[in-house]
């Protein structure tokens, strides 16, 4: 990048750099790589605008840089008894602030709180002009205007480059443990995670797990430790079959090694998708007609999304499985996939392109940030 620096530290840097770029995309950790590898695009590195500027326990709100590590916010926020309850996806890997919110990712734990978008309070980000934009307020309150911060979420770098997010916070439960039901048919498993989420229990997380012997039915329970064995008991009641429970290291175990994708192979592609109880059919009915009825999928947060690790064996076949998904209206999002295998980072169905164009002209008219209102682009094409 002609005059700026290719790893800005300032939110000024960054804005000169965007000026004198071509064709840009933002990268923070690199931890979902097929976001942000596109040809003839230059890479904006900014994980040096990291660090936590301000945090206040008491009003349950922390404001972090972009390029700020995740897993330094979580340690920061844990030494007060607090997390983030969208519950990032790929912290150990290295997955930072900005491209959080720009994947627009959740993990298991947004099920009892919400996602992301329901804790980001404010943003500050670098338009296609070249121009600070600022967004939303600090505060734990409803700010007037544009609600810029949500439209931030799940911009995948395309929209501008993010360079502060403040988020509101909550406190970590005190204690957790997680009841698990192996072998179930799919239908079984869905049918017994309604019933418990529709039982008076307060649930963490409640994710399917496709395996060799069917699926695992997984629900983590937490809060006060003198009531948690109650709680417990009155979820296994619910279940009304036998059941085994992980508390302690290894159920901390268990979802840190969800988050981090731990349970796909470290070639395969993982694709996650927006998912309700009655569409889970179709994405099965999807991969039964691709003879992909064996992938490695994940079925999280109460059935609301998918995780499916695609085989690098047959990468060949991503194309299809986009063909397969648009007619079955489902879409999929490429956290990791080969650069050449992933031709654009969303897959199958897409709404929302004339907004999306209208939004994409107001912010980036130039195009600087690429468009994806084109679906049928590699990287989204400068008008």
């Amino acid at each position: 990048m002609t005059g700026a620096p290719s790893r800005p530290g300032s939110a000024a840097e960054v804005a000169e750099a965007v000026r004198g770029a071509e064709l840009v995309l933002p990268r923070g950790g690199g931890t979902k790589p097929a976001l942000w590898s596109a040809e003839g695009a230059e890479v904006l590195d900014v994980s040096a605008l990291s660090g936590i500027t301000e945090y206040l326990p008491s009003e349950y709100t922390v404001t972090a840089l972009a390029g700020t590590p995740l897993a330094e916010v979580e340690a920061r926020l844990a030494a007060e008894g607090q997390y983030l309850p969208f519950d990032p996806l790929l912290v150990a890997a290295g997955s930072t602030v900005g491209g959080a919110v720009a994947a627009g990712a959740n993990g298991p734990g947004r099920l009892r709180y919400g996602g992301l978008r329901d804790f980001l309070l404010a943003v500050t980000f670098i338009d296609g002009r070249g121009e600070i934009v600022r967004g939303g307020a600090k505060v734990v309150k409803n700010a007037a205007g544009f609600d810029l911060p949500k439209l931030m979420v799940g911009s995948l770098g395309r929209l501008g480059v993010l360079t502060e997010c403040t988020f509101k916070v909550f406190p970590h439960p005190e204690s957790c443990a997680t009841l698990r039901v192996p072998g179930m048919a799919v239908d079984e498993a869905i049918e017994a995670a309604g019933r418990v989420g529709a039982g008076a229990v307060e649930i963490e997380c409640l994710d399917l797990v496709h395996g060799l012997a069917g699926w695992d039915l997984e629900i983590r329970i937490g809060g006060r430790s003198f009531a948690l064995d109650a709680r417990l008991k009155r979820a296994a009641d619910l279940l009304d079959t036998d059941v085994t429970t992980l508390s302690g290291d290894a159920d901390a175990s268990l979802w840190r090694t969800r988050r981090e994708f731990g349970w796909a192979s470290p070639d395969a592609s993982v694709l996650k998708l927006p998912l309700t109880p009655a569409t889970a059919g179709a994405l099965e009915q999807v991969l039964a007609d691709l003879d992909a009825s064996h992938v490695g999928r994940v079925y999280s947060a109460g059935v609301q999304q998918a995780f499916v690790a695609w085989p690098a064996e047959r990468v060949a076949d991503l194309p299809a499985l986009d063909l397969a998904l648009t007619e079955a209206k489902l879409t999929a999002l490429a956290l990791r996939a080969p650069a050449d295998a992933a031709p654009r980072p969303i897959l199958g169905y897409r709404t929302g392109g004339e907004l999306l164009r209208r939004v994409e002209q107001a912010l980036d008219p130039a195009g600087r940030f690429g468009r994806l209102s084109s679906p049928s682009a590699a990287l989204p094409s400068r008008p």
